[in-house]
């Protein structure tokens, strides 16, 4: 048995933001990006969460695939974001990527912003 598929995902990264991300990669047409997620200090709550595309991944980057494509997080947002899920939404407020946090001990109303 693989010792890899006994350890639970860091993240949760569901189909719909793995296939979002997928095709926001072939617009760009340049296979080689990958989503970073990160957390940085700002926001109304004290953190909040960005997203980039990069073509590289650092050496102490965490990286998840799915679907054919990358997810990366760095050590510092790593502690932050362990057991959250990203995901993608399309709803009444427009359509974007939303990250659920079970560490987040609370969030501002706009969802991108949170304090632990």
């Amino acid at each position: 048995m693989n010792a890899a598929t006994d350890i639970p995902s860091p993240f949760i990264f569901t189909d719909s933001a793995a296939n979002k991300v997928r095709e926001l990669i072939e617009e760009e047409g340049n296979a080689d990006l990958k989503l970073r997620v990160f957390v940085s200090g700002g926001g109304c709550s004290g953190f909040q969460y960005g997203f980039t595309f990069e073509e590289v991944a650092n050496d102490d980057d965490t990286a998840m695939e799915k679907n054919g494509v990358t997810l990366l997080v760095d050590p510092m947002s790593y502690q932050y974001l362990v057991g959250a899920e990203i995901d993608y939404s399309e709803g009444l407020e427009g359509s974007q990527f939303v990250i659920r946090n079970p560490n987040a001990t609370s969030t501002c109303g706009c969802g991108s912003s949170f304090s632990a």
